[in-house]
């Protein structure tokens, strides 16, 4: 199992069984993901040019990420800029390891198998006593698996129930007074993840994550798990509707724009009712399964 290489059994279970809506951390150990997917691989890969730049972020907290012009040369990756990047303490983020390492690739395919939801792999190296991204929330579940060093994650539960793909995202819903007031009341949790330790973020968590220790860098791997959704399941049983012809008439421009639209969408809302009470849900059922080991787009 691909998640095993990322918990303990106990861990993997928990996943599967109760999908947990609050942080826990496990024992790891050794896998074959760590003896794979090192730390020397991971530097390697960043300092001598080989990573995408379309796949990097370079972010110093308090400022936003960087401009690709800030590690590029001649429109590709500058593996002499990234190190001095790196070494006046920005994070270096590699994205979609899932696409350009195969390991990873049947790593990520292994999770989607055992889960049906898709996923991507982040790689974040930050240097000691420093921090990349600062305060915020993810639309997904997320298993750290911290590889080197340690990093501190200062944890304080969702300011917004349940986000997901445009709805409630940190970025679009920000105030200004999230962070003092996070700060001021404390977290109400910090770990100091060690490598060979994994966390399990649920979805909403808003986190802080940094390097405490001024003279150990730090490289975790972040498995973002994108659960599907009731609303996953509707955008399934809807898509049916396009084989009518009558779901692919024209809606008359004086309908949509008149007096006319509520009558339209009422017709419109009935004959979805029919569609939906009409469909055999055993036979769909085996290709909604099939979406849901195979499409890698976001879901959530």
């Amino acid at each position: 199992m691909s998640l095993s290489l990322l918990l303990p059994e106990d861990g993997v279970t928990e996943l599967l069984n109760t999908w947990p809506d609050e942080p826990r951390v496990f024992e790891r150990g050794k896998t074959a993901l760590d003896e794979t997917v090192t730390e020397d691989l991971l530097t390697g890969y960043t300092f001598t040019g080989c990573v995408p730049a379309n796949e990097i972020a370079v972010v110093r907290a308090p400022g936003p990420s960087l401009n690709q012009n800030a590690y590029m040369t001649h429109g590709h990756t500058d593996a002499a800029k990234l190190r001095k990047l790196y070494d006046n303490g920005y994070t270096i983020r590699l994205g979609n390891l899932q696409r350009v390492i195969p390991f990873m690739t049947k790593v990520s395919r292994g999770i989607q198998e055992e889960t049906g939801f898709s996923n991507y792999i982040h790689a974040f190296l930050t240097p000691p006593g420093n921090q990349g991204l600062r305060h915020h929330w993810d639309q997904q579940m997320a298993v750290i698996v911290q590889t080197a060093g340690t990093k501190r994650w200062q944890l304080w539960r969702p300011p917004v129930e349940a986000p997901m793909r445009e709805y409630n995202e940190s970025w679009r819903v920000w105030r200004d007074h999230y962070i003092p007031e996070w700060e001021a009341a404390g977290p109400e949790l910090e770990i100091d993840l060690r490598a060979g330790q994994s966390l399990l973020l649920p979805r909403g968590w808003v986190h802080n994550p940094h390097v405490a220790d001024k003279d150990e860098h730090s490289v975790h791997l972040t498995f973002a798990i994108r659960e599907r959704t009731p609303l996953w399941l509707v955008e399934k049983l809807v898509a049916e509707a396009i084989e009518d012809p009558l779901f692919r008439r024209i809606v008359l421009p004086d309908n949509i724009t008149g007096p006319a639209l509520v009558e339209r969408m009422r017709e419109v809302r009935q004959a979805l009712r029919e569609h939906l009470d009409g469909l055999d849900l055993q036979s769909l059922a085996a290709s909604v399964r099939q979406a849901a080991i195979t499409e890698l787009e976001y879901t959530t």
